[in-house]
């Protein structure tokens, strides 16, 4: 697969997350969000409203972040308050624990409690892959579909049992079958890597080293 630099920022994401990070961070991140290109900045709920426009970068926020161990009435009030303070997008976690003892009827009821908080908002799932089975990650993006959302995301990139994987991708893309979108996310911090989840069906990405990634492109700035 081949990119130009602009088309492959698109696809991002670009996420500052850290507990430590400041508003200054996050100007700072929105500043090079707009030179990149990229298709939004993600930031936590903490940070909004933001003080300045944003031109055409979306933004997007996190709920439930990083565990998934909240109710499904804090991740709908977080999730709400999130959109009413200017957020585009909503990346939510499941709460992994209940899905792997097989109750993915907890993971689809929470997912459509943030859905109804959130009309009108992009919803991702993120489901943690790289702790699920396969026969749970098909599990997980058909709660995703049923409940209403938008997008199913690999990893918070919290998790000690890693980030987004290729199989993992192909695996929800091959599950939500253009239906939904897929967000890898988590761990990907090369041009090549970045390509390959995309070939691998993602149509987003989650990024926190967007220039690295997009200068191992061999292309340079401005030439797009």
């Amino acid at each position: 697969m081949e990119l130009t630099r602009a088309e492959l920022a698109r696809y991002v994401d670009h996420t500052l997350l850290s507990p430590a990070a400041s508003i200054e961070d996050v100007k700072a991140l929105l500043d090079e969000a707009s030179d990149l290109g990229t298709y939004s900045i993600c930031v936590s709920p903490s940070m909004l409203p933001l003080p300045w426009p944003t031109g055409a970068v979306k933004v997007a926020t996190v709920c439930g972040f990083p565990s998934g161990k909240h109710t499904a009435e804090v991740k709908a009030f977080e999730a709400a308050q999130s959109v009413a303070s200017g957020a585009d997008e909503v990346d939510m976690v499941i709460d992994i624990g209940r899905l792997k003892a097989g109750d993915a009827a907890h993971t689809e009821a929470e997912i459509r409690a943030v859905r109804e908080a959130t009309p009108g908002a992009v919803l991702k799932v993120i489901i943690e892959s790289a702790a699920l089975t396969d026969d749970e990650i098909v599990a997980a993006c058909r709660a995703a579909e049923a409940a209403g959302a938008d997008f199913v995301k690999t990893s918070t990139g919290y998790h000690p049992a890693g980030g987004a994987s290729v199989q993992a991708v192909a695996l929800m893309a091959g599950t939500v079958g253009g239906r939904l979108g897929v967000k890898a996310s988590g761990g990907i911090r090369t041009h090549e890597a970045a390509l390959a989840m995309i070939e691998a069906g993602a149509t987003r990405l989650g990024l926190s080293g967007t220039r690295a990634v997009l200068d191992g492109a061999g292309v340079a700035d401005g030439d797009y």
